[in-house]
């Protein structure tokens, strides 16, 4: 076929063609191949006239019904005679030949050219059409499943389905009711299986309601594509920017020449008075049968059994292809012609293949290409420019009803508020701005009303399904689970899960102070000084360094306490109490040392490079419990797919429950999508940091109704407000104002060495010391008297007047004190 097929065949009305002209041409293709030895088409098929063929005329083969009330009629009859019977009408049913034997449907079945609509379909991005079909008989009915089957591999969806009644019950008024409902539906894709004559008079009433002008789409099937060499000028002018789909044969084989020349010359005999006499796809498919007949029966003793037996085991190239019978049915189509109805003509655009895709020409040497375009310029209704975008959204449509999450843990992102004076809601957020601009982008106007939802995200995303909104906005995560409910537009924020953990906060500069506790440092300080003074007294008579002023040895002292408690020569003392009170002391010195310099190592070190917990493993086997925003997907996913148990997972309803969870050590983690993270790590940035390696996830993304021919515009318009910059401002403004609220007190997090740890050293260095000093009083005081002659009685109050003399002595200004005459400790 091509721009020069138009003819009616002796048809002269506009409703194009009859049964019988498809018989008239299975007719002549018969007597062309057989040269008169064929009784087909217009054969008397009812009961008594099949059986006057098999006992009058003594025949052995039957071809051509071409109708399912025939192929019922005539199969019961041949099977009995054992007669093989060829019928031409390519959707016989499996069951029709499970039950006649005899029976072979010898025309190949076009269902597949549901994949190719499909193709058509996604190489235009349309996806979401209106299937029309006419329910007369059984290629109708079973085309169903293939066209449910080539959806279901695809994203295309079904938006609705018209069911017409036969011609014999056809309603005009009925029609056009039909016709304006799916007109009041966005969907503008079309695809009409019906006869040629129901599909005429289905165009000429979209025409009348102006469903064939600019904006619309319409493919037609074989049924109505493969007659269109058939009709008049007329009819064209009606169908003008329709694309069908058609059965395909090879026009320019020389076998097809041959046969068109004596099919031609037989057709103008017969029918002078017609312009065009091509043959069609009907004449090209008897014209294969019958010679697939004929050459069973040019073999000798076929007949019966034998015949079909041979039938089956003859395997051709005929015009319409590769020719060959299996299992009494003939191989399937896989190869389909697409035509563009433009003017008072129609061309041929090229061919789609099943598993390569669209062509030009069909041969060996063709290269195929996933797109329509390829194909050149398509004239669609109304003549537009540009591909259609195949839906639109009618002039009285209602606002769209979009629903947002109420329960939002981060109000950066959606924050919805009561105003209990004018009793409604204040939506507002990065989300709700993001989603204005997006609309703005649209190349449609597009009402909308913000409606609040309480529920979890799940439950949120299947309001859609369940038609409650139209569509969901906010901080909604891209899930597999949810596309069973809805669908989602590209993600507007960065992808992935990630996991939230304490870090230990301090100041860099005073790291050196938290290896001890402030206790440890106050007692290891008196203890130092404490040492240095026993040492000094005992030490004072025989060091020429101790003497002095008092301002000097009081820095003495302060100097020894310091530098003898670290210095391990002991050889410049005079006295084996000192050396007692520095060994011990030394030994509770290097041991507090040691453990301090390790201590600060391990701060320099590991605690300042790593979190406290670096895997979720650790978290899981130790059967601590971890957080997740409340009403998130998150909870399933920890409990799914990490592995937590049901009763170790916490949810939280705001970034400050969940911090002070953190650091009161309630749960150990939090797990949180990346850009809550980011915003819960602004706000609290001296006190947790990420771990782990980052999950995978979906982001954030718009919801929107499964099938709908919003979701390619919606995402286009976020790619235009992402590429324009207006994301990376809108992320600024509203993300990025952020503040850290964390303190700048340095948390004891470190698990600082205390005074319980080290009582015993300071009780065995303080102890020595104390044991020394009172040694050497009681030596001192015993030389003393025992020099004097005085008795212990004397010795005791003597002892008492030296005290409260020390303490009045202490307490006067260093410049007004005097050596006492009292007592001397020699």
């Amino acid at each position: 076929m091509g721009m020069h097929g138009v003819s009616s065949m002796g048809q002269k009305v506009v409703v194009g063609p009859s049964k019988e002209q498809k018989v008239s041409e299975v007719n002549r293709a018969c007597v062309e191949t057989t040269h008169g030895g064929c009784l087909s088409g217009d054969s008397d098929y009812s009961h008594d006239g099949t059986s006057d063929l098999i006992d009058t005329h003594k025949v052995e083969a039957i071809l051509g019904l071409q109708t399912l009330e025939e192929v019922l009629s005539v199969g019961e009859i041949v099977s009995k005679a054992q007669i093989p019977a060829l019928s031409l009408l390519d959707s016989v049913p499996r069951w029709a030949l499970d039950r006649f034997s005899f029976l072979v449907q010898a025309s190949p079945s076009q269902f597949a050219q549901m994949k190719a609509f499909v193709a058509v379909l996604e190489s235009c991005g349309w996806n979401s059409f209106t299937f029309i079909y006419e329910d007369i008989n059984s290629a109708s009915t079973l085309v169903m499943p293939h066209l449910m089957e080539a959806i279901k591999e695809s994203g295309v969806q079904m938006s609705s389905i018209v069911r017409l009644s036969s011609l014999s019950s056809f309603s005009s008024s009925s029609l056009l009711g039909e016709l304006g409902r799916i007109n009041t539906k966005p969907c503008r894709v079309f695809l009409l299986h019906a006869s040629l004559e129901i599909g005429i008079h289905i165009f000429q009433n979209a025409k009348s309601l102006g469903m064939m002008e600019r904006g619309y789409v319409w493919i037609t099937t074989n049924l109505i594509t493969d007659l269109l060499h058939t009709v008049n000028s007329s009819v064209f002018s009606i169908m003008e920017g329709v694309v069908g789909l058609g059965s395909s044969f090879l026009e320019h084989d020389s076998r097809f020449h041959d046969f068109s020349a004596k099919f031609q010359k037989k057709f103008k005999t017969e029918q002078p008075e017609e312009e065009t006499n091509i043959p069609g796809i009907f004449a090209v498919e008897a014209y294969d049968a019958t010679w697939t007949l004929a050459l069973a029966l040019s073999r000798k003793n076929m007949s019966g059994q034998k015949l079909l037996y041979e039938l089956s085991s003859i395997s051709l190239t005929g015009i319409t292809g590769e020719v060959q019978l299996i299992n009494r049915q003939s191989i399937a189509s896989h190869i389909f012609q697409l035509v563009n109805v433009i003017g008072k003509y129609y061309r041929q655009l090229g061919f789609w293949s099943e598993g390569l895709g669209f062509s030009e020409v069909i041969n060996e040497k063709v290269t195929y290409n996933t797109s329509l375009q390829n194909l050149g310029h398509i004239f669609w209704p109304g003549k537009p420019l540009h591909t259609p975008r195949g839906w639109s959204i009618p002039t009285n449509v209602k606002p769209l009803r979009v629903g947002v999450p109420a329960v939002a843990i981060f109000k950066e992102f959606v924050e919805v508020k009561y105003d209990h004076d004018n009793h409604s809601f204040t939506i507002t957020g990065y989300s709700i701005e993001l989603f204005k601009e997006t609309v703005k982008r649209l190349p449609y106007y597009l009402p909308y009303e913000f409606y609040p939802f309480t529920g979890s995200y799940d439950s949120l995303v299947k309001q859609v399904y369940l038609k409650n909104f139209d569509a969901v906005i906010g901080d909604v995560s891209v899930v597999s689970s949810r596309y069973q409910y809805a669908e989602f537009t590209h993600p507007f924020t960065e992808t992935g899960l990630m996991m939230v953990v304490p870090i230990t906060s301090y100041h860099q500069q005073w790291l050196f102070v938290k290896p001890f506790t402030f206790g440890m440092w106050i007692i290891t300080i008196l203890f130092n000084i404490y040492n240095a003074l026993v040492i000094y007294l005992i030490e004072r008579k025989h060091s020429p360094e101790l003497q002095g002023s008092v301002m000097n040895q009081t820095g003495i002292l302060l100097s020894l306490a310091f530098t003898r408690t670290f210095s391990k020569n002991s050889d410049e003392v005079h006295s084996n109490l000192t050396r007692m009170t520095t060994v011990a002391w030394i030994f509770a010195a290097i041991i507090i040392g040691q453990c301090y310099t390790a201590s600060l190592t391990s701060m320099l070190t590991i605690r300042r490079l790593t979190p406290q917990v670096t895997d979720y493993e650790a978290l899981k086997n130790a059967n601590a419990a971890v957080g997740y925003g409340k009403g998130s997907h998150v909870a399933r996913y920890l409990e799914d797919v990490l592995g937590f148990k049901s009763e170790n997972l916490r949810n939280f309803s705001s970034p400050e429950e969940c911090a002070y969870a953190l650091k009161n050590r309630t749960i150990a983690a939090v797990f949180l999508e990346t850009p809550l993270t980011k915003l819960f790590l602004a706000k609290y940035c001296k006190s947790f940091t990420t771990a782990g390696t980052t999950f995978r996830d979906g982001g954030f993304a718009f919801v929107l109704p499964k099938g709908s021919p919003m979701v390619p515009d919606f995402t286009k318009a976020l790619l235009n407000v992402s590429e324009r910059g207006t994301l990376r401002d809108l992320e600024k403004r509203m993300l990025g104002s952020v503040e850290c609220v964390d303190q700048d007190t340095i948390h004891d997090e470190y698990g600082s060495l205390g005074l319980s740890t080290f009582w015993s050293l300071f009780l065995l260095t303080g102890g020595t010391s104390t044991v020394a000093l009172a040694t050497y009083v009681i030596i001192s005081l015993r030389k003393y008297y025992q020099r004097e002659g005085v008795s212990p009685i004397t010795i005791i109050s003597d002892i008492r007047k030296y005290i409260t003399y020390r303490r009045k002595r202490l307490s006067r200004k260093v410049s007004d004190l005097e050596s006492p005459n009292t007592l001397e400790m020699t």
